[in-house]
């Protein structure tokens, strides 16, 4: 029996037109963000929450075909910003994006009832090895600023699915570490429920860090208790669950696909070099053998099968 796509080509195309709208868009940083954030706004009232969740499932890899430190790829880290102070405010929930990078989270919300800040991680799949400071747990406590809930939000198969500080840090420092799956979960739910029965769970998901045994580094036992309080919340969760399940594998499948294409564009556009540039670049060549062994080695870390 074929399994039905969750995600389909038409979210693709999004994202390969906002890869390509960033890249135009760099420049002037500030100005730059006004235009994306409009543009953004603009194309999530005509196209609706669908096109919101288009963007959760597919953003959280930086494209390969950014340079390093490079305008572009500063300005898709605040593209992630923007996607999650839209969804909180899909949700219901006043938000901004705070313009100042220094010392400060990078989204702040409002709640009805409970206000937070929250910052978005996005990393390349070719990236090896991640280490705590890359998840800026401990930074966002002390960016609350008096409010009581923090929250960092990942690509889903790019956290530790064992043993990690982050999680001894979360549950420490009652930060919440969320993926872009959970939040598009929650998205579906404002839809088929209610917004202000989403925001209900988004508390409670919040109010579940602290119970968390903070001894522990185990990813299973945060996992198991943010994933029970979601599917506990309602019985109109597990199906949304099970789509979203499918959702995060195929937006893995997806963003190696997109990886490997450009790797193997740039493998050729060396390999067609005259001898003397070719040597030049010969370099890079072995850079992207060892990005390509990274990307393929990436694959679904099961967290949304710990329930």
């Amino acid at each position: 029996m074929n399994m039905k796509n969750i995600i389909y080509s038409s979210a693709v195309k999004r994202r390969t037109y906002w890869i390509d709208e960033i890249r135009k868009l760099s420049g002037n940083f500030a100005d730059d963000f006004d235009r994306l954030e409009k543009e953004l706004e603009q194309e999530i009232k005509g196209d609706g929450i669908t096109a919101l969740i288009d963007h959760l499932r597919l953003c959280g890899n930086i494209p390969e075909s950014y340079g390093h430190d490079t305008s572009e790829e500063k300005l898709y880290s605040k593209y992630t910003d923007a996607l999650l102070s839209l969804s909180y405010k899909a949700l219901g929930i006043k938000s901004l994006v705070l313009k100042e990078r220094a010392d400060a989270a990078d989204v702040e919300a409002f709640a009805k009832n409970y206000s937070f800040v929250a910052d978005a991680k996005s990393f390349r799949l070719s990236r090896t090895a991640k280490n705590q400071k890359d998840f800026k747990v401990q930074a966002m406590d002390g960016w609350k600023r008096g409010k009581p809930y923090a929250m960092v939000v990942c690509p889903i198969h790019q956290l530790p699915n064992t043993s990690s500080q982050i999680y001894q840090q979360a549950t420490d420092r009652n930060v919440c570490l969320f993926t872009y799956s959970h939040l598009a979960l929650l998205l579906t739910y404002s839809v088929v429920e209610s917004k202000t029965k989403a925001q209900q769970l988004l508390l409670k998901v919040f109010q579940t860090i602290n119970t968390i045994q903070s001894s522990k580094k185990d990813a299973v036992g945060y996992w198991l208790a943010v994933n029970r309080t979601i599917l506990e919340f309602s019985k109109k969760i597990e199906n949304l669950w099970y789509e979203e399940k499918i959702a995060s594998s195929e937006s893995i499948n997806i963003a190696k696909e997109e990886a490997l294409t450009f790797l193997a564009q740039e493998r050729e556009k060396i390999m067609r070099m005259s001898h003397q540039d070719a040597i030049k670049e010969l370099i890079k060549v072995h850079k992207i053998e060892s990005k390509i062994k990274t990307i393929n080695a990436i694959s679904d870390n099961g967290l949304f099968t710990i329930k």
